[in-house]
């Protein structure tokens, strides 16, 4: 218990340090929102809604005010789009980023770990040259190249796909594995490297003298401990693929968080990006923390109070 309550208090400790440090740069940059509106706004007008929005105070009063209503749950009201909140905002976007991630989750998870699995099997092996290039290669491309040549092949060469949407499942299955790849990629590598790892020990050899078959080994036996280096990734990995990818969304015009994030940055509109900071922050703080506690379930050597138990 000591040990959770620890990690927690360094959950909101991190999400404060991240929230403060973002809600001075974003001030701090150069501009406002009312300076790019469509219709010049005369000095009286700018003056008024620099007050609505209390931008007309000092910079430590904003900070204070914004982050007292942060700590009740209001991330406050959109400067852009009039009459809606922040909240609002990210309770209508953010669903449709974690329904994305989660697929593409889905299939990087699936992909990495069968791939990886396969080459450590079959180490030094044609099938391990060839599935290690093709993972080198998908962390090398950038999910943006890898979403156009997607859009190439798939959309304009055989139409087996529509190119932006969100209302059928078609429409979901490009995005998805364009966020996926890279993510699969990595997960690739780590379960071969944990596999090879787990292999050569001991136990792998007496289960294998004493007659076990291949498929009972690794399962019984390799997988949990091959896959510690996977698990190490999957606590940013799925937080950030959960939340949706800037580009993914922005290139398949899915209206995620990760675009209303991107929109937000460019219109300065303040709590919005602050907002989706926030949100970002602390799913990525508690899958950290998550992780750290799965570690107990898969190798009961380690303890959650940081000392190994051999």
């Amino acid at each position: 218990m000591r040990f959770v309550v620890y990690r927690l208090v360094w959950v909101v400790v991190t999400v404060w340090l991240v929230a403060t440090l973002s809600f001075f740069l974003v001030r701090g940059a150069p501009g406002d929102p009312f300076l790019n509106e469509v219709r010049n706004l005369s000095p009286e007008v700018r003056a008024a809604r620099m007050r609505e929005y209390r931008l007309d105070r000092p910079l430590v009063e904003q900070y204070g005010h914004w982050l007292w209503n942060v700590c009740r749950g209001d991330f406050g009201p959109s400067m852009k789009y009039r009459g809606k909140t922040v909240t609002g905002i990210i309770a209508q976007t953010l669903p449709t980023s974690i329904a994305l991630g989660s697929l593409a989750l889905f299939f990087a998870i699936v992909l990495g770990l069968s791939t990886g699995i396969a080459a450590a099997l079959r180490q030094n092996r044609l099938l391990d040259y060839t599935l290690m290039s093709l993972a080198v290669l998908g962390i090398s491309l950038p999910n943006f190249v890898i979403a156009t040549l997607l859009i190439i092949v798939m959309v304009f060469r055989f139409e087996a796909f529509p190119l932006a949407g969100w209302d059928q499942y078609r429409h979901v299955v490009l995005p998805a594995v364009a966020l996926a790849l890279p993510f699969a990629a990595r997960i690739s590598r780590l379960a071969r490297a944990g596999m090879l790892e787990v292999l050569s020990e001991d136990f792998i050899r007496t289960a294998a003298a004493k007659g076990l078959r291949e498929r009972q080994i690794v399962i019984q036996h390799a997988l949990r401990g091959g896959l510690l280096p996977v698990v190490s990734f999957l606590g940013p990995a799925t937080a950030l693929i959960l939340t949706g990818s800037l580009v993914i969304e922005k290139i398949f015009s899915i209206s995620g968080l990760g675009k209303i994030f991107v929109q937000a940055a460019v219109n300065r509109d303040y709590y919005v990006v602050l907002g989706a900071v926030v949100v970002f922050s602390t799913i990525l703080c508690v899958f950290n923390f998550l992780v750290d506690l799965s570690y107990t379930l898969l190798d009961p050597r380690v303890r959650i109070d940081g000392k190994d138990s051999s």
